[in-house]
């Protein structure tokens, strides 16, 4: 079945009871039982929940995988695969990373115990250099936050298996339609649901999907134990965005490719952090393993600092200043006092986010509009 098809019917039949096309929403905590232990498959919600089942499944099918598992956040979904590991454990990540992640990583999850090398995982050698015997696990994301790196996940997952390490990659950015980590050698795929895969800015979400049997029981454990779930209106709004999900991403790809050119040419701009671009320094890996580049795009102005990014920002109309991406609206922001202010100054600049970045989310306006948009508020700086 097409991609685009399993947008639509991905996880679920017409509702067997009542031919209801759309899956109920079931409002309940709690599940009759026939004698103590015998149930229908449910018998608390935290544990499973018919809503959360029917985007589960929808979320595995759309990347190809057999076990889905969803959460009140995509910190969540993070917190989940980090609780598979013991202290003395070693994770190599990526050094561009969304702040959270890297907060989490340094601030909560070494203070347990368990190791973190941050490399670029530009090269096999770098890679293999930073793995020790304790690494069980590898987090990577492609194209990155905000500085839309690109990572090669097939030979990420060729090292990984080589070790007997977990590969983890968040596709957050990309989006099932895009780009599928675990048909490149991926063990688990992360999603911040929030984003494209809601894409109404409407609801916080995450989600994990993954091929493996024993992996899978280890992350249902956890989400079951630790309680970060979805309620099930979360969970309805979630499929429904979904089913447009392949008509959305193919309008933010194109509106994002005209944004990245209308900013490379502009002589207010420095620098455009874009996968689509034949500049980007990973455009032939991205070309490899996603079908778009898109809906992100980063840049720097000719004066690149706070203030000038500040003065861009102030004068944008319908690229609204705001936190997250993918959405079908226009969002503009400044990581590093937004998404990225956990992250220490001097270890933002190393890793190439500077005072002056900005991000945008390209919506699904008329790209016309957003461009006006742009020209008009670079004009103003």
């Amino acid at each position: 079945m097409k991609k685009s098809t399993l947008c639509v019917h991905a996880g679920h039949e017409p509702e067997p009871v009542t031919g209801a096309v759309m899956p109920p929403v079931f409002f309940t905590s709690t599940y009759v039982q026939q004698a103590p232990g015998e149930h229908q498959g449910y018998d608390y919600s935290r544990a499973g929940n018919p809503s959360r089942t029917v985007l589960e499944k929808a979320m595995a099918e759309l990347e190809g995988g057999k076990h889905g598992f969803c959460f009140s956040s995509g910190m969540g979904a993070v917190d989940c695969v980090l609780k598979t590991l013991s202290t003395g454990d070693h994770v190599v990540a990526m050094n561009d990373l969304y702040g959270g992640t890297y907060r989490l990583f340094r601030q909560s999850y070494e203070k347990l115990g368990i190791g973190f090398s941050f490399i670029s995982c530009s090269s096999a050698s770098e890679i293999e250099a930073a793995i020790q015997p304790s690494t069980r696990l590898m987090w990577i994301e492609t194209p990155t936050n905000p500085t839309l790196k690109v990572v090669d996940i097939e030979l990420c997952a060729q090292i990984c298996q080589r070790h007997g390490i977990v590969l983890v990659v968040d596709n957050t950015f990309a989006s099932p339609m895009l780009q599928n980590p675990l048909a490149l050698g991926a063990n688990i795929v992360m999603h911040s649901m929030t984003k494209y895969l809601g894409g109404h800015s409407d609801l916080i979400m995450g989600g994990l999907v993954s091929n493996d049997d024993k992996l899978a029981e280890a992350l249902f454990f956890n989400q079951k134990s630790t309680g970060a779930t979805p309620g099930p209106m979360d969970c309805y709004l979630a499929l429904r965005g979904m089913k447009t999900l392949h008509l959305r991403m193919k309008a933010h790809v194109e509106n994002a490719g005209q944004v990245a050119q209308f900013l490379l040419s502009h002589p207010k701009v420095a620098k455009v952090y874009y996968p689509g671009l034949s500049e980007h320094p990973g455009h032939q890996i991205a070309a490899k393993q996603m079908k778009g580049f898109g809906g992100m795009v980063s840049f720097e102005l000719k004066n690149n600092s706070e203030q000038m990014a500040s003065m861009f920002l102030s004068n944008t109309r319908l690229f609204v200043l705001a936190e997250s991406l993918g959405g079908v609206e226009s969002l503009a922001s400044h990581p590093a006092s937004m998404t990225h202010a956990s992250i220490p100054r001097e270890v933002r600049l190393a890793n190439g986010i500077s005072d002056g970045l900005i991000r945008l989310s390209v919506g699904v306006e008329d790209a016309e509009d957003l461009l006006e948009d742009l020209n008009s508020a670079l004009e103003n700086c």
